[in-house]
Protein backbone atom coordinates (compact mmCIF):
# COMPACT_ATOMS: atom_id res chain seq x y z
CA UNK A 1 0.00 0.00 0.00
CA UNK A 2 1.34 3.46 -0.86
CA UNK A 3 1.56 6.28 1.66
CA UNK A 4 -1.26 8.02 -0.23
CA UNK A 5 -3.45 5.00 0.44
CA UNK A 6 -2.36 4.82 4.06
CA UNK A 7 -3.12 8.50 4.58
CA UNK A 8 -6.78 7.90 3.81
CA UNK A 9 -7.11 4.54 5.57
CA UNK A 10 -7.55 4.78 9.37
CA UNK A 11 -6.81 1.07 9.69
CA UNK A 12 -3.17 1.83 8.87
CA UNK A 13 -2.64 3.94 12.00
CA UNK A 14 -2.03 2.86 15.58
CA UNK A 15 -3.96 4.32 18.48
CA UNK A 16 -2.89 7.49 20.31
CA UNK A 17 0.57 7.14 21.84
CA UNK A 18 1.98 8.61 25.03
CA UNK A 19 2.45 12.01 23.45
CA UNK A 20 -1.03 12.11 21.95
CA UNK A 21 0.38 11.76 18.41
CA UNK A 22 -0.89 9.07 16.08
CA UNK A 23 1.93 6.74 15.16
CA UNK A 24 2.53 6.24 11.45
CA UNK A 25 3.14 2.62 10.50
CA UNK A 26 3.97 3.31 6.84
CA UNK A 27 7.34 4.96 7.54
CA UNK A 28 9.36 3.36 4.78
CA UNK A 29 8.06 5.79 2.15
CA UNK A 30 8.89 8.87 4.23
CA UNK A 31 12.22 10.66 4.01
CA UNK A 32 13.00 10.33 7.73
CA UNK A 33 11.91 11.05 11.29
CA UNK A 34 11.09 14.71 10.73
CA UNK A 35 8.79 13.92 7.82
CA UNK A 36 7.19 11.22 9.96
CA UNK A 37 6.54 13.72 12.77
CA UNK A 38 4.93 16.18 10.38
CA UNK A 39 2.84 13.39 8.83
CA UNK A 40 1.66 12.38 12.30
CA UNK A 41 0.73 16.00 12.99
CA UNK A 42 -1.38 16.12 9.82
CA UNK A 43 -3.13 12.87 10.63
CA UNK A 44 -3.92 13.99 14.17
CA UNK A 45 -5.30 17.34 13.04
CA UNK A 46 -7.32 16.12 10.05
CA UNK A 47 -10.43 15.17 12.09
CA UNK A 48 -10.22 18.48 14.01
CA UNK A 49 -10.30 20.94 11.10
CA UNK A 50 -12.76 21.89 8.37
CA UNK A 51 -13.15 19.93 5.13
CA UNK A 52 -11.08 22.33 3.02
CA UNK A 53 -8.12 22.32 5.42
CA UNK A 54 -8.42 18.55 5.87
CA UNK A 55 -8.24 18.10 2.08
CA UNK A 56 -5.10 20.22 2.05
CA UNK A 57 -3.60 18.07 4.80
CA UNK A 58 -4.31 14.97 2.71
CA UNK A 59 -2.30 16.49 -0.14
CA UNK A 60 0.54 17.37 2.26
CA UNK A 61 0.54 13.74 3.42
CA UNK A 62 0.72 12.53 -0.17
CA UNK A 63 3.65 14.83 -0.90
CA UNK A 64 5.48 13.78 2.26
CA UNK A 65 5.34 10.16 1.12
CA UNK A 66 6.53 10.98 -2.39
CA UNK A 67 10.16 11.43 -3.50
CA UNK A 68 11.70 14.89 -3.24
CA UNK A 69 10.24 17.18 -5.92
CA UNK A 70 13.09 18.96 -7.74
CA UNK A 71 12.22 21.48 -10.45
CA UNK A 72 14.73 22.25 -13.18
CA UNK A 73 14.05 25.88 -14.05
CA UNK A 74 15.64 28.76 -15.89
CA UNK A 75 15.28 31.07 -18.83
CA UNK A 76 14.15 29.90 -22.26
CA UNK A 77 16.90 28.16 -24.30
CA UNK A 78 19.13 27.74 -21.24
CA UNK A 79 19.31 23.96 -21.81
CA UNK A 80 16.97 22.80 -19.04
CA UNK A 81 15.50 19.80 -20.87
CA UNK A 82 18.93 18.62 -22.00
CA UNK A 83 20.04 18.66 -18.36
CA UNK A 84 16.87 16.82 -17.31
CA UNK A 85 17.71 14.03 -19.77
CA UNK A 86 21.25 13.82 -18.40
CA UNK A 87 20.04 13.61 -14.80
CA UNK A 88 17.49 10.91 -15.61
CA UNK A 89 19.91 9.01 -17.86
CA UNK A 90 17.47 8.79 -20.77
CA UNK A 91 16.67 11.13 -23.62
CA UNK A 92 12.96 11.54 -22.93
CA UNK A 93 12.39 15.29 -22.54
CA UNK A 94 11.97 17.18 -25.84
CA UNK A 95 14.68 19.78 -26.33
CA UNK A 96 13.28 21.49 -29.45
CA UNK A 97 10.61 24.15 -29.11
CA UNK A 98 7.22 22.46 -29.35
CA UNK A 99 4.00 21.71 -27.52
CA UNK A 100 5.61 19.81 -24.66
CA UNK A 101 8.30 22.38 -23.95
CA UNK A 102 5.49 24.82 -23.13
CA UNK A 103 4.14 22.47 -20.45
CA UNK A 104 5.33 21.33 -17.04
CA UNK A 105 6.43 17.69 -17.16
CA UNK A 106 6.97 15.63 -14.01
CA UNK A 107 9.30 12.66 -14.45
CA UNK A 108 8.73 10.09 -11.72
CA UNK A 109 9.39 6.43 -11.09
CA UNK A 110 6.98 3.86 -12.46
CA UNK A 111 7.02 0.13 -13.11
CA UNK A 112 5.79 0.72 -16.68
CA UNK A 113 6.96 3.51 -18.98
CA UNK A 114 4.00 5.69 -19.91
CA UNK A 115 2.91 9.29 -20.42
CA UNK A 116 -0.20 10.73 -18.77
CA UNK A 117 -1.53 14.07 -20.03
CA UNK A 118 -3.44 15.72 -17.18
CA UNK A 119 -6.08 18.21 -18.26
CA UNK A 120 -7.15 21.23 -16.26
CA UNK A 121 -10.47 19.50 -15.48
CA UNK A 122 -8.59 16.61 -13.83
CA UNK A 123 -9.16 14.02 -16.58
CA UNK A 124 -6.17 12.20 -18.04
CA UNK A 125 -5.14 10.64 -21.33
CA UNK A 126 -2.48 7.94 -21.46
CA UNK A 127 -0.03 8.08 -24.36
CA UNK A 128 2.95 5.90 -25.29
CA UNK A 129 6.41 7.33 -25.70
CA UNK A 130 7.31 7.87 -29.35
CA UNK A 131 9.48 5.54 -31.42
CA UNK A 132 12.64 7.24 -30.12
CA UNK A 133 11.56 6.81 -26.50
CA UNK A 134 10.66 10.48 -26.06
CA UNK A 135 7.49 12.27 -25.02
CA UNK A 136 5.44 12.72 -28.21
CA UNK A 137 6.04 16.02 -29.99
CA UNK A 138 2.29 16.43 -30.47
CA UNK A 139 -0.24 15.55 -27.80
CA UNK A 140 -3.23 15.65 -30.13
CA UNK A 141 -5.15 18.13 -27.97
CA UNK A 142 -5.35 21.82 -27.14
CA UNK A 143 -2.44 22.61 -24.81
CA UNK A 144 -4.49 25.39 -23.17
CA UNK A 145 -6.66 22.62 -21.74
CA UNK A 146 -3.63 20.73 -20.37
CA UNK A 147 -2.52 21.18 -16.77
CA UNK A 148 0.74 19.21 -16.99
CA UNK A 149 2.31 15.94 -18.11
CA UNK A 150 3.16 13.00 -15.84
CA UNK A 151 5.90 10.80 -17.30
CA UNK A 152 6.53 7.48 -15.54
CA UNK A 153 9.90 5.81 -16.14
CA UNK A 154 11.66 2.70 -14.86
CA UNK A 155 14.69 4.79 -13.88
CA UNK A 156 16.40 4.07 -10.56
CA UNK A 157 17.30 7.76 -10.25
CA UNK A 158 13.62 8.61 -9.94
CA UNK A 159 13.03 6.35 -6.94
CA UNK A 160 14.36 9.09 -4.66
CA UNK A 161 13.75 12.23 -6.69
CA UNK A 162 10.98 13.40 -8.99
CA UNK A 163 12.44 15.69 -11.66
CA UNK A 164 10.17 18.46 -12.94
CA UNK A 165 10.96 19.96 -16.34
CA UNK A 166 9.56 23.48 -16.65
CA UNK A 167 8.91 25.89 -19.52
CA UNK A 168 11.42 28.69 -19.84
CA UNK A 169 11.04 31.86 -17.86
CA UNK A 170 11.34 34.93 -20.05
CA UNK A 171 9.33 33.29 -22.82
CA UNK A 172 6.95 35.39 -24.88
CA UNK A 173 4.36 32.68 -24.19
CA UNK A 174 2.65 34.02 -21.04
CA UNK A 175 0.88 30.71 -20.37
CA UNK A 176 4.21 28.83 -20.32
CA UNK A 177 5.72 31.32 -17.89
CA UNK A 178 2.67 31.05 -15.64
CA UNK A 179 3.03 27.26 -15.55
CA UNK A 180 6.66 27.54 -14.46
CA UNK A 181 5.83 30.16 -11.85
CA UNK A 182 3.14 27.84 -10.53
CA UNK A 183 5.65 25.02 -10.04
CA UNK A 184 8.16 27.34 -8.37
CA UNK A 185 5.45 28.81 -6.18
CA UNK A 186 6.18 32.32 -7.50
CA UNK A 187 3.00 33.03 -9.43
CA UNK A 188 1.14 36.17 -8.37
CA UNK A 189 -2.32 37.53 -9.00
CA UNK A 190 -2.55 40.72 -11.11
CA UNK A 191 -3.14 42.72 -7.92
CA UNK A 192 0.14 41.41 -6.50
CA UNK A 193 -1.40 38.88 -4.14
CA UNK A 194 -0.43 35.24 -3.90
CA UNK A 195 -2.36 32.65 -5.90
CA UNK A 196 -3.95 30.57 -3.11
CA UNK A 197 -7.54 29.36 -3.13
CA UNK A 198 -9.37 28.41 0.04
CA UNK A 199 -8.78 24.69 -0.48
CA UNK A 200 -5.07 25.61 -0.57
CA UNK A 201 -4.12 23.19 -3.31
CA UNK A 202 -1.71 25.79 -4.62
CA UNK A 203 -0.08 25.93 -1.21
CA UNK A 204 1.16 22.38 -1.63
CA UNK A 205 1.64 22.22 -5.41
CA UNK A 206 5.05 23.88 -5.70
CA UNK A 207 8.41 22.19 -5.99
CA UNK A 208 10.36 21.50 -2.80
CA UNK A 209 13.75 22.23 -4.33
CA UNK A 210 15.03 23.80 -7.52
CA UNK A 211 17.99 23.29 -9.82
CA UNK A 212 18.23 26.64 -11.55
CA UNK A 213 19.94 26.80 -14.94
CA UNK A 214 21.77 29.97 -15.95
CA UNK A 215 24.03 30.77 -18.87
CA UNK A 216 26.84 33.29 -19.11
CA UNK A 217 24.92 36.25 -17.67
CA UNK A 218 22.74 36.31 -14.57
CA UNK A 219 19.83 38.63 -15.22
CA UNK A 220 17.63 40.48 -12.77
CA UNK A 221 14.67 38.17 -13.42
CA UNK A 222 16.86 35.14 -12.57
CA UNK A 223 17.51 36.64 -9.15
CA UNK A 224 13.86 37.61 -8.72
CA UNK A 225 12.68 34.09 -9.57
CA UNK A 226 15.09 32.52 -7.08
CA UNK A 227 14.20 35.01 -4.36
CA UNK A 228 10.49 34.38 -4.91
CA UNK A 229 11.04 30.61 -4.81
CA UNK A 230 12.88 30.90 -1.48
CA UNK A 231 10.06 33.00 -0.07
CA UNK A 232 7.35 30.68 -1.44
CA UNK A 233 8.88 27.60 0.19
CA UNK A 234 9.63 29.35 3.46
CA UNK A 235 7.51 30.04 6.51
CA UNK A 236 8.15 31.42 9.95
CA UNK A 237 8.68 27.88 11.17
CA UNK A 238 11.03 26.58 8.49
CA UNK A 239 12.39 27.10 5.00
CA UNK A 240 15.54 25.45 3.70
CA UNK A 241 18.24 26.62 1.39
CA UNK A 242 16.79 24.37 -1.29
CA UNK A 243 18.23 25.77 -4.51
CA UNK A 244 21.45 25.27 -6.41
CA UNK A 245 22.34 26.72 -9.80
CA UNK A 246 24.31 25.40 -12.74
CA UNK A 247 26.16 27.43 -15.32
CA UNK A 248 25.16 25.51 -18.44
CA UNK A 249 26.83 25.56 -21.86
CA UNK A 250 30.17 26.15 -20.17
CA UNK A 251 31.95 25.13 -23.37
CA UNK A 252 30.86 28.25 -25.27
CA UNK A 253 32.50 30.64 -22.81
CA UNK A 254 35.37 32.52 -24.46
CA UNK A 255 38.33 31.99 -22.11
CA UNK A 256 39.94 35.25 -23.18
CA UNK A 257 36.92 37.09 -21.75
CA UNK A 258 37.56 35.81 -18.21
CA UNK A 259 40.53 37.15 -16.27
CA UNK A 260 42.78 34.42 -14.91
CA UNK A 261 41.48 31.68 -17.23
CA UNK A 262 44.83 31.42 -19.04
CA UNK A 263 43.09 30.34 -22.24
CA UNK A 264 41.41 27.31 -20.63
CA UNK A 265 37.69 26.95 -21.29
CA UNK A 266 36.87 24.93 -18.18
CA UNK A 267 38.95 27.22 -15.96
CA UNK A 268 37.04 30.18 -17.41
CA UNK A 269 33.74 28.45 -16.67
CA UNK A 270 34.77 27.69 -13.09
CA UNK A 271 35.80 31.31 -12.49
CA UNK A 272 32.58 32.61 -14.03
CA UNK A 273 30.56 30.19 -11.88
CA UNK A 274 32.34 31.51 -8.78
CA UNK A 275 31.43 35.06 -9.77
CA UNK A 276 27.82 34.06 -10.36
CA UNK A 277 27.72 32.28 -7.01
CA UNK A 278 28.77 35.53 -5.35
CA UNK A 279 25.95 37.30 -7.21
CA UNK A 280 23.26 34.70 -6.48
CA UNK A 281 24.19 33.74 -2.92
CA UNK A 282 22.55 33.34 -0.53
CA UNK A 283 19.62 32.52 -2.82
CA UNK A 284 21.45 29.38 -4.01
CA UNK A 285 23.81 27.05 -2.19
CA UNK A 286 26.25 26.93 -5.10
CA UNK A 287 26.77 27.52 -8.83
CA UNK A 288 28.46 24.72 -10.77
CA UNK A 289 29.64 24.74 -14.40
CA UNK A 290 28.22 22.01 -16.63
CA UNK A 291 27.98 21.13 -20.32
CA UNK A 292 24.48 19.71 -20.59
CA UNK A 293 24.88 18.44 -24.16
CA UNK A 294 27.92 16.31 -23.29
CA UNK A 295 26.22 15.05 -20.15
CA UNK A 296 23.07 14.08 -22.07
CA UNK A 297 24.99 12.29 -24.84
CA UNK A 298 27.17 10.37 -22.40
CA UNK A 299 24.38 9.37 -19.99
CA UNK A 300 21.42 8.74 -22.27
CA UNK A 301 23.06 6.49 -24.86
CA UNK A 302 23.39 9.23 -27.45
CA UNK A 303 27.12 8.59 -27.77
CA UNK A 304 27.64 5.25 -29.54
CA UNK A 305 30.52 3.07 -30.63
CA UNK A 306 30.03 4.48 -34.15
CA UNK A 307 30.65 7.95 -32.72
CA UNK A 308 33.79 6.66 -31.01
CA UNK A 309 34.98 5.30 -34.37
CA UNK A 310 34.26 8.68 -35.99
CA UNK A 311 36.33 10.46 -33.33
CA UNK A 312 39.13 7.98 -33.91
CA UNK A 313 39.04 8.74 -37.64
CA UNK A 314 39.19 12.47 -36.91
CA UNK A 315 42.15 11.95 -34.59
CA UNK A 316 44.07 10.43 -37.49
CA UNK A 317 43.76 13.57 -39.63
CA UNK A 318 46.87 15.69 -40.02
CA UNK A 319 47.23 18.54 -37.53
CA UNK A 320 46.70 21.32 -40.09
CA UNK A 321 43.40 19.86 -41.34
CA UNK A 322 42.21 19.15 -37.82
CA UNK A 323 43.04 22.64 -36.62
CA UNK A 324 41.17 24.13 -39.57
CA UNK A 325 37.94 22.16 -39.23
CA UNK A 326 37.75 22.82 -35.50
CA UNK A 327 37.69 26.59 -36.04
CA UNK A 328 33.88 26.73 -36.30
CA UNK A 329 30.82 24.53 -36.64
CA UNK A 330 30.26 25.57 -40.25
CA UNK A 331 33.82 24.72 -41.28
CA UNK A 332 33.71 21.48 -39.32
CA UNK A 333 30.77 20.12 -41.31
CA UNK A 334 31.62 21.59 -44.74
CA UNK A 335 35.41 21.22 -45.06
CA UNK A 336 36.60 18.52 -47.39
CA UNK A 337 38.34 15.71 -45.49
CA UNK A 338 38.37 11.90 -45.17
CA UNK A 339 35.58 11.78 -42.56
CA UNK A 340 32.12 12.05 -44.23
CA UNK A 341 30.24 15.31 -43.67
CA UNK A 342 27.15 13.45 -42.36
CA UNK A 343 29.27 11.70 -39.73
CA UNK A 344 30.73 15.02 -38.62
CA UNK A 345 27.26 16.58 -38.44
CA UNK A 346 26.10 13.79 -36.14
CA UNK A 347 29.15 14.27 -33.91
CA UNK A 348 28.50 17.99 -33.76
CA UNK A 349 24.90 17.37 -32.70
CA UNK A 350 26.05 15.00 -29.95
CA UNK A 351 29.19 16.73 -28.63
CA UNK A 352 29.63 20.17 -30.18
CA UNK A 353 33.16 21.31 -30.95
CA UNK A 354 34.40 21.24 -27.36
CA UNK A 355 33.32 17.64 -26.82
CA UNK A 356 34.83 16.61 -30.14
CA UNK A 357 38.13 18.19 -29.13
CA UNK A 358 38.00 16.37 -25.76
CA UNK A 359 37.38 13.06 -27.51
CA UNK A 360 40.20 13.55 -30.01
CA UNK A 361 42.59 14.55 -27.22
CA UNK A 362 41.64 11.43 -25.23
CA UNK A 363 42.27 9.17 -28.23
CA UNK A 364 45.59 10.77 -29.11
CA UNK A 365 46.68 10.52 -25.46
CA UNK A 366 45.60 6.87 -25.25
CA UNK A 367 45.16 5.22 -28.68
CA UNK A 368 43.88 2.02 -27.01
CA UNK A 369 40.98 3.76 -25.27
CA UNK A 370 37.71 1.85 -25.70
CA UNK A 371 34.36 3.32 -26.69
CA UNK A 372 33.09 2.80 -23.13
CA UNK A 373 36.08 4.58 -21.61
CA UNK A 374 35.68 7.37 -24.13
CA UNK A 375 32.05 7.82 -23.14
CA UNK A 376 33.07 8.01 -19.48
CA UNK A 377 35.74 10.61 -20.25
CA UNK A 378 33.20 12.69 -22.12
CA UNK A 379 30.84 12.44 -19.16
CA UNK A 380 33.67 13.51 -16.85
CA UNK A 381 34.37 16.49 -19.12
CA UNK A 382 30.72 17.57 -18.83
CA UNK A 383 30.83 18.38 -15.10
CA UNK A 384 27.73 16.25 -14.48
CA UNK A 385 29.25 14.25 -11.62
CA UNK A 386 29.93 17.42 -9.62
CA UNK A 387 26.30 18.47 -10.12
CA UNK A 388 25.04 15.05 -8.99
CA UNK A 389 27.31 15.13 -5.96
CA UNK A 390 25.99 18.55 -4.97
CA UNK A 391 22.42 17.38 -5.54
CA UNK A 392 23.09 14.54 -3.11
CA UNK A 393 24.62 16.93 -0.59
CA UNK A 394 22.04 19.70 -0.75
CA UNK A 395 18.92 17.75 -1.68
CA UNK A 396 19.07 13.99 -1.22
CA UNK A 397 20.99 13.92 2.07
CA UNK A 398 18.74 16.64 3.47
CA UNK A 399 15.48 15.44 1.92
CA UNK A 400 13.93 14.77 5.32
CA UNK A 401 14.47 18.34 6.49
CA UNK A 402 13.57 19.90 3.13
CA UNK A 403 10.34 17.92 2.83
CA UNK A 404 9.38 18.48 6.47
CA UNK A 405 10.07 22.21 6.18
CA UNK A 406 8.12 22.51 2.92
CA UNK A 407 5.25 20.57 4.49
CA UNK A 408 5.20 22.87 7.52
CA UNK A 409 5.17 25.88 5.19
CA UNK A 410 2.17 24.36 3.41
CA UNK A 411 0.44 23.56 6.69
CA UNK A 412 0.94 27.15 7.82
CA UNK A 413 -0.53 28.41 4.53
CA UNK A 414 -3.48 26.04 4.94
CA UNK A 415 -4.15 27.32 8.45
CA UNK A 416 -3.84 30.91 7.27
CA UNK A 417 -6.72 30.44 4.83
CA UNK A 418 -8.96 28.68 7.36
CA UNK A 419 -11.98 30.87 8.21
CA UNK A 420 -12.15 29.69 11.85
CA UNK A 421 -9.68 31.48 14.20
CA UNK A 422 -9.80 28.54 16.60
CA UNK A 423 -8.76 26.23 13.80
CA UNK A 424 -5.84 28.50 12.90
CA UNK A 425 -4.72 28.59 16.53
CA UNK A 426 -4.99 24.82 16.86
CA UNK A 427 -2.68 24.26 13.87
CA UNK A 428 -0.24 26.92 15.06
CA UNK A 429 -0.05 25.38 18.55
CA UNK A 430 0.52 21.91 17.11
CA UNK A 431 3.44 23.19 15.04
CA UNK A 432 4.95 24.90 18.09
CA UNK A 433 4.78 21.62 20.05
CA UNK A 434 6.50 19.77 17.21
CA UNK A 435 9.26 22.37 16.95
CA UNK A 436 9.93 22.18 20.69
CA UNK A 437 11.16 18.60 20.32
CA UNK A 438 14.98 18.15 20.26
CA UNK A 439 14.89 16.16 17.02
CA UNK A 440 13.25 19.14 15.32
CA UNK A 441 16.35 21.32 15.68
CA UNK A 442 17.16 20.68 12.03
CA UNK A 443 14.04 22.69 11.22
CA UNK A 444 15.29 25.52 13.41
CA UNK A 445 18.51 25.49 11.40
CA UNK A 446 16.51 25.65 8.19
CA UNK A 447 14.49 28.52 9.63
CA UNK A 448 17.72 30.37 10.41
CA UNK A 449 18.90 29.75 6.87
CA UNK A 450 15.69 31.23 5.51
CA UNK A 451 15.99 34.32 7.70
CA UNK A 452 19.52 34.88 6.45
CA UNK A 453 18.95 34.02 2.78
CA UNK A 454 15.81 36.13 2.55
CA UNK A 455 17.60 39.15 4.01
CA UNK A 456 15.27 39.26 7.02
CA UNK A 457 18.34 39.00 9.27
CA UNK A 458 21.52 40.71 8.16
CA UNK A 459 24.90 39.36 9.25
CA UNK A 460 28.47 40.19 8.25
CA UNK A 461 29.58 38.29 5.16
CA UNK A 462 31.81 35.88 7.06
CA UNK A 463 29.04 34.94 9.49
CA UNK A 464 26.51 34.59 6.67
CA UNK A 465 28.89 32.20 4.92
CA UNK A 466 29.29 30.21 8.15
CA UNK A 467 25.53 29.90 8.64
CA UNK A 468 25.17 28.71 5.05
CA UNK A 469 27.97 26.19 5.49
CA UNK A 470 26.56 24.73 8.71
CA UNK A 471 23.02 24.54 7.40
CA UNK A 472 23.55 23.55 3.77
CA UNK A 473 25.72 20.47 4.27
CA UNK A 474 25.05 17.05 5.71
CA UNK A 475 28.69 16.02 6.18
CA UNK A 476 30.29 17.18 9.45
CA UNK A 477 33.64 18.07 7.86
CA UNK A 478 31.83 20.26 5.32
CA UNK A 479 29.69 21.84 8.03
CA UNK A 480 32.82 22.77 9.97
CA UNK A 481 34.76 23.85 6.89
CA UNK A 482 37.56 21.38 7.73
CA UNK A 483 37.61 18.71 5.00
CA UNK A 484 40.97 17.31 6.18
CA UNK A 485 40.43 17.63 9.91
CA UNK A 486 40.74 14.61 12.22
CA UNK A 487 38.16 13.88 14.90
CA UNK A 488 40.09 15.66 17.64
CA UNK A 489 40.46 18.82 15.55
CA UNK A 490 36.81 18.72 14.46
CA UNK A 491 35.61 18.21 18.04
CA UNK A 492 37.67 21.12 19.35
CA UNK A 493 36.56 23.41 16.54
CA UNK A 494 32.86 22.55 17.00
CA UNK A 495 33.08 23.36 20.71
CA UNK A 496 34.98 26.60 20.08
CA UNK A 497 32.42 27.80 17.52
CA UNK A 498 29.52 26.79 19.76
CA UNK A 499 30.99 28.99 22.49
CA UNK A 500 31.62 31.87 20.09
CA UNK A 501 28.05 31.90 18.75
CA UNK A 502 26.64 31.70 22.28
CA UNK A 503 28.69 34.74 23.30
CA UNK A 504 27.66 36.59 20.15
CA UNK A 505 24.00 35.83 20.85
CA UNK A 506 24.30 37.20 24.38
CA UNK A 507 26.55 40.22 23.94
CA UNK A 508 27.12 41.32 20.35
CA UNK A 509 23.97 40.61 18.38
CA UNK A 510 20.78 42.48 17.67
CA UNK A 511 17.60 40.68 18.81
CA UNK A 512 17.06 39.30 15.28
CA UNK A 513 20.70 38.21 14.98
CA UNK A 514 20.52 36.66 18.45
CA UNK A 515 17.69 34.40 17.31
CA UNK A 516 19.86 33.03 14.51
CA UNK A 517 22.95 32.88 16.71
CA UNK A 518 21.25 30.70 19.33
CA UNK A 519 20.25 28.24 16.58
CA UNK A 520 23.78 28.09 15.19
CA UNK A 521 25.20 27.65 18.70
CA UNK A 522 22.89 24.68 19.25
CA UNK A 523 23.84 23.19 15.87
CA UNK A 524 27.54 23.32 16.74
CA UNK A 525 26.84 21.85 20.18
CA UNK A 526 24.98 18.92 18.62
CA UNK A 527 27.87 18.38 16.17
CA UNK A 528 30.27 18.38 19.16
CA UNK A 529 28.11 15.79 20.92
CA UNK A 530 27.98 13.65 17.78
CA UNK A 531 31.77 13.71 17.40
CA UNK A 532 32.35 12.83 21.06
CA UNK A 533 30.07 9.80 20.80
CA UNK A 534 31.95 8.30 17.85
Amino acid sequence: MSWHDAASDPRRADQEGDGGVTAVTEQSALAGPLSTSVANLCRRLQPQVGPATAAGFAEVLRRLGAPLQVAVAGRIKSGKSTLVNALIGRRVAPTDIGECTRLVTRFQYGTVDRVEVVRTDGTTTVLPFDADGMIPASLGMDTDAVSHIEAYLTSAVLRDMTVIDTPGLGSLDAASVARTEGVLGTRREPDGGDVLDHTSRDAVAGAEAVLYVVTQSVRADDQQALAAFTAATASREAGPVNAIAVLNKADIIAPESVAGADGDVWRAAALLAEAQAATLKPKVADVLPVIGLLAESAESGGFTSADADALRALSELDDATLETILLSADIFTSWDCDVPSGTRTRLLDRLDLYGIQCGIHAIRSDPAVTAGDLRRRIRDASGLEAVRSRLNTVFAARADGIKAAAALASITALAHTAPDPAERAKVHDAIEVLLAKPEAHQLRVLEALTLVTSGAVELPDDLTEEVLRVGSNADVTAQLGMPDGDREQLTAHALERAGWWRSFASFGATPAQSRVAHVVHRAYFLIWQQLREK
